[in-house]
């Protein structure tokens, strides 16, 4: 199910009408009302005040990344107004209500200032964002001036900023890698070769790969992820560090704690690395979904 409506009794008639609009399932209000709308919806719509409807989502809140979008409309249809996740359909909900009458009342900053967020982007586009932690900053930039997309068709190399928000539109799996000085590319093919078929998983399941901005002038990792018609990024040490490895690692060498495995999981979506660090003679490989 991917959108809900859940009304006090006394408000059917308005969640009826609301329910015919979006093809939604009206719930009547109860203490278990909102835990069970968001475990079965992606898209929740509440007809009643906004303080019951506050008071009611707020314990099961965990991650915008992942919570539903909620938004409360008033019993009289005026109003539609984006509670939860308004970068993440909340906002999009309430404007395609104003059809059946309610107002939409949006708070977000980027969107009162006519622009529109690295989030609705994504979405606009299918694609996914690699770095999250990026777009707060990415967003300010767009509120304070004009903020660059750049399409890059790969097979690419991306060597990007920390305040570049990467957005991806296939793949599921983020590849961590690492090299000995002067490794080949055909080794470099040979060892992700072998870590996706250790792992199940086909090249095209890849969202990206991505080592230490160290190695950037490694020939043998760029020819390697272009002969396996990837895209490789450049991860900076400051968003590295931000993922203590699980496996121990000799690069302190070159200032890191680790690169495979940190590399993996910052260019993954759900963070959980699937395979941890494994090296094939000269290259190191890890994956993360």
């Amino acid at each position: 199910m991917t959108c809900l409506v859940v009304t006090l009794p006394r408000f059917r008639e308005t969640a009826d009408k609301i329910a015919s609009f979006l093809g939604a399932e009206v719930v009547e209000y109860s203490d278990n009302a909102f835990s069970g709308a968001f475990s079965r919806a992606r898209r929740i719509v509440a007809v009643m005040s906004t303080g019951i409807a506050v008071r009611g989502i707020a314990p099961l809140l965990s991650d915008k990344w992942s919570d539903p979008a909620v938004v409360v409309v008033s019993p009289d249809l005026a109003y539609a107004i984006p509670i939860s996740g308004g970068h993440h359909g909340a906002n999009e909900l309430a404007t395609s209500l104003s059809a059946i009458g309610p107002v939409p009342v949006i708070t977000t900053a980027t969107e009162r200032a006519g622009k529109a967020a690295v989030e609705v982007i994504a979405e606009s586009e299918r694609c996914r964002i690699l770095n999250r932690d990026v777009t707060r900053t990415v967003n300010a930039a767009v509120l304070d001036g004009d903020v660059g997309i750049f399409r890059v068709p790969g097979p690419a190399i991306v060597l990007a900023g920390p305040g570049v928000a990467l957005l991806v539109k296939d793949g599921t799996y983020g590849v961590g890698l690492g090299c000995r000085r002067g490794t080949p590319g055909n080794e470099v093919v040979h060892a992700l070769q072998k870590a996706l078929e250790i792992s199940g998983i086909r090249p095209d399941d890849v969202a990206a790969y991505a080592t230490t901005e160290k190695k950037s002038h490694e020939p043998g990792l760029i020819e390697g992820v272009r002969a396996m018609g990837g895209t490789l990024l450049f991860v900076d040490d400051a968003t590295l560090d931000a993922y203590p490895p699980a496996s121990p690692s000799k690069a302190g060498r070159i200032g890191l704690s680790a690169v495979a495995e940190p590399c993996a999981l910052a260019v993954s979506a759900k963070k959980e690395l699937i395979l941890r660090k494994t090296v094939f003679r000269r290259v190191t490989v890890a994956i993360a979904r």
